[in-house]
């Protein structure tokens, strides 16, 4: 069980972003003060990206790592808040156990994918492309969920419908024959397929960027303007752009001294 009755000493307004360990930003944040978290986390690769060291795929330091931290994050969340947390393949089923102990299996809501199709294979190796990340979603009580739509390939004909004492029925013309709509949206699903970055003009070099096409999509879907976003891996700040551009406050932390210089740059850019 998660103690909601501690108190944190109150930081400062958002927005704003700071560099250094995220744990001594999520000790100085008051209880419930967030309605959403979305981090795009260390994936437990082993490597060295050069702007960061990767935690090892041990799942003892990926414990010790997240535990303390997502304890910390179920704190600073609001009794209706959200969070998403992206990784991949390599730790994801140590990540929703831990999740599932911190936030409860009860309030697991989606296991998102994001597919992304331009991936260049590397053909040496005996396996298939990995060609996708995984988003765990859990959220809280009445939470804030904004439905979002995305664009067919090809329009389709539906039937128009109406409800008549609570039942569907299909409307007919004169003659008894359907009448149909062109739909060219559905409902967002689990599947995201947004391509990776490459040399698009949004790419700031940053080697983990994720576009902000799909965290908006998040944003979006869980929070309204004013609400509060926090992202505890901010990389190259695109949870904080997004954020600014769709009139959300926003508190980010990254231990990289240039991930907190690329993200500052870039939040003077957006007007």
């Amino acid at each position: 069980m998660i103690d909601r009755n501690t108190e944190a000493p109150m930081t400062q307004n958002p927005c704003y972003v700071q560099g250094g360990d995220n744990m001594e930003l999520l000790k100085s944040q008051p209880n419930e003060s967030v309605n959403m978290i979305y981090c795009d986390i260390l994936y437990g690769t082993g490597r060295n990206f050069g702007e960061y060291q990767d935690l090892k795929p041990i799942r003892s330091e990926i414990e010790s790592h997240y535990l303390p931290r997502l304890i910390e994050m179920k704190r600073v969340l609001k009794q209706n808040g959200s969070i998403y947390l992206q990784m991949d393949c390599k730790i994801s089923h140590w990540m929703r156990c831990l999740m599932d102990d911190v936030f409860g299996y009860s309030n697991f809501k989606n296991e998102i994918i994001w597919y992304y199709m331009n991936k260049i294979p590397d053909t040496r190796k005996k396996m298939f492309t990995q060609s996708n990340d995984i988003i765990l979603f859990y959220a809280f009580g009445d939470y804030t969920f904004n439905t979002i739509e995305d664009l067919r390939d090809k329009p389709i004909l539906v039937s128009k419908i109406k409800k008549v004492g609570g039942k569907k029925i299909y409307i007919k013309d004169k003659n008894g024959k359907g009448i149909y709509e062109t739909r060219d949206t559905r409902v967002a699903d689990t599947i995201v397929n947004i391509p990776m970055l490459h040399c698009q003009p949004e790419r700031t070099g940053y080697p983990t960027q994720k576009p902000k096409e799909l965290i908006s999509r998040f944003v979006l879907a869980s929070t309204n303007e004013g609400d509060v976003v926090a992202d505890y891996y901010l990389g190259s700040g695109t949870t904080a752009v997004v954020c600014k551009e769709l009139k959300r406050k926003f508190i980010g932390c990254d231990l990289n001294p240039k991930a907190i210089e690329i993200t500052k740059a870039r939040l003077d850019a957006v007007r």
